[in-house]
């Protein structure tokens, strides 16, 4: 009998709906999914992870407070939820199970999900290059930074984490509330686990995490992060659809094609977007970065184009938003 992993990811929900997503895949040993073995180990466990085989129709059911509701994996082993939920809720995270079987096998879950504080903003930042020193532009160096350094040698940018929390706590009276992150990436849904360790480690604030369609073999590991970036545009205007009275702070780098995906919001939601901040690269200002980013300011968006984050500390203290 096939044995399986259930993967749970973090949910949203607002007043009127909730949405809760995640994978069913065949189950390896655990062992080779761990993110902080050196050298030739942690190479093969990244590749593991790529090597993954989804288990299309098999029934899931979702548990959350007096709710009870199945259905059924897609072809790639994704499943997810949107529920109509009105019932009162106190906002932050919320805990809800996620069971499955297969044959004689069965998996109860436990994952986490959010229901935002009310905040002045909420903030959508990228992760590869954004906050994660990823080398995305250098395809050879970022795979051999993803093979060989594991997760206790990945870097952060300086100042990034502080960037962040004071974002995070801007406005709130409340010690335990908080303004919600999410953090949308053209990584797969492969790299989830290391992606929550990482931000963990380095004391990031906790986000609901949107990534790519996971990769089911060795072949697509050569091209992760690569390829169109569209999905990242459905899930920004999607979360901005979910929560359309809150404004949003959006964080990217110019490595690819976060300011052309956020010029697209901005035009989109011409009232929801309050800043837009891309990190450079490398030490030179990109002309056409430049050119979106006045185009923004013309729409009456804030922006910054920076190279370390202190910029962009000054710059959101000079906006009111931290």
């Amino acid at each position: 009998m096939t044995k399986f992993d259930l993967k749970l990811y973090r949910g949203y929900l607002n007043d009127q709906e909730l949405v809760v997503f995640g994978h069913v895949f065949r189950s390896w040993a655990p062992d080779k999914y761990r993110i902080d073995r050196r050298g030739i180990k942690h190479a093969l466990s990244i590749m593991h992870m790529f090597n993954i085989k989804p288990i299309s129709n098999i029934r899931v059911k979702l548990e959350f407070q007096d709710i009870t509701v199945e259905t059924k994996t897609l072809d790639d082993g994704y499943f997810r939820f949107n529920i109509p939920f009105n019932k009162k809720l106190e906002c932050g995270w919320h805990t809800y199970t996620v069971t499955c079987s297969l044959g004689e096998f069965g998996i109860v879950e436990i994952g986490e999900i959010l229901k935002p504080f009310e905040s002045k903003y909420v903030i959508i930042s990228d992760i590869d290059d954004t906050f994660l020193i990823s080398y995305s532009g250098n395809f050879f160096k970022k795979l051999y930074v993803m093979l060989l350094k594991n997760i206790n040698k990945r870097k952060i940018f300086e100042d990034a984490a502080p960037h962040y929390k004071a974002l995070s706590s801007y406005g709130q009276e409340n010690e335990h509330a908080f303004n919600s992150f999410f953090y949308v990436s053209s990584s797969e849904w492969n790299l989830y686990d290391f992606i929550v360790e990482f931000a963990k480690r380095h004391h990031l604030p906790k986000a609901v995490i949107k990534l790519k369609k996971i990769k089911t073999g060795i072949s697509d590991f050569l091209m992760t992060g690569r390829g169109g970036h569209d999905h990242k545009f459905e899930k920004i205007k999607d979360i901005i659809s979910f929560y359309p009275k809150l404004q949003y702070v959006l964080i990217g780098d110019d490595s690819q094609k976060d300011p052309y995906i956020y010029e697209r919001i901005c035009k989109i939601f011409p009232l929801n977007v309050k800043a837009v901040y891309i990190r450079k690269t490398t030490k030179f200002e990109k002309p056409e970065v430049v050119k979106v980013l006045d185009n923004l300011n013309d729409l009456g968006v804030d922006t910054c184009y920076f190279i370390h984050s202190e910029k962009a500390i000054r710059h959101s203290k000079r906006i009111g938003i931290i």
